[in-house]
């Protein structure tokens, strides 16, 4: 079994939004559709980084979801900017358990376990972003990236994932990554970036944390395998 990341899918099969108007995304759907196949078997835990339906209503992402209950693999969603979908947890989880849409899960104000690994995660905020009203958002996400790093199993590696970049050209959300630090966090991954913005992505070890840009765009529509945790 095997844990892989991919964000921004931002499927759109029940909503009049494609993406294959934009530059890189013609056929996406498919290309998606045969990387994940190829390479991911049922008992795999896929972390989807936010953006994943374009359906504005809950009761609207029936189709989308139902092409992801379809595909191999646990998967665990996060909210983005574009989720105007998510509802409180509780409503989700219904939702998902009437639809029949058993491999679905949320990420948010928890963490999940699988092979050995504690996922972590939440929607974050932008970085250039600040006025008042974005300092509330901007701690109430940090507050929850704290609930959910609290949440991982004791002895268990964290990883966090994240749709918001926590670091970029311009300069670093310092609460999130001061909570990275915190909590040991050797692994982060974040989506939200496109087109050009993914060029400008920094990525790589920045003082003691892993980066990785995990944008569906960014990946060519592949889910990125997220290696094991090294021996102790």
């Amino acid at each position: 079994m095997a844990i892989f990341v991919i964000g921004d899918l931002h499927l759109s099969l029940g909503a009049q939004k494609p993406m294959d108007v934009f530059p890189g995304w013609q056929g996406y759907l498919a290309r998606l559709e045969a990387n994940w196949r190829a390479l991911i078997a049922p008992g795999d835990t896929v972390v989807l980084a936010g953006d994943t339906s374009w359906a504005m209503k809950l009761e609207d992402t029936a189709a989308d979801f139902a092409f992801l209950q379809g595909l191999p693999g646990k998967k665990l969603l996060i909210k983005g900017n574009h989720d105007y979908w998510w509802n409180s947890a509780a409503k989700m989880r219904a939702f998902f358990a009437r639809q029949g849409f058993d491999s679905l899960d949320i990420l948010h104000n928890n963490a999940y376990e699988a092979e050995g690994l504690s996922l972590c995660g939440t929607r974050s905020w932008m970085l250039d972003a600040a006025d008042p009203q974005d300092e509330k958002v901007r701690a109430r996400e940090q507050g929850r990236l704290r609930a959910s790093l609290a949440a991982a199993a004791p002895g268990c590696e964290r990883l966090a994932f994240l749709h918001y970049p926590p670091l970029g050209p311009g300069g670093t959300a310092a609460g999130v990554v001061a909570l990275l630090k915190e909590y040991g966090v050797r692994r982060c991954f974040y989506g939200h970036l496109h087109g050009a913005s993914i060029r400008a992505a920094r990525q790589g070890l920045v003082d003691g944390v892993e980066y990785r840009l995990v944008s569906a765009d960014g990946l060519g529509f592949c889910p990125l395998r997220i290696p094991p945790a090294p021996p102790a």
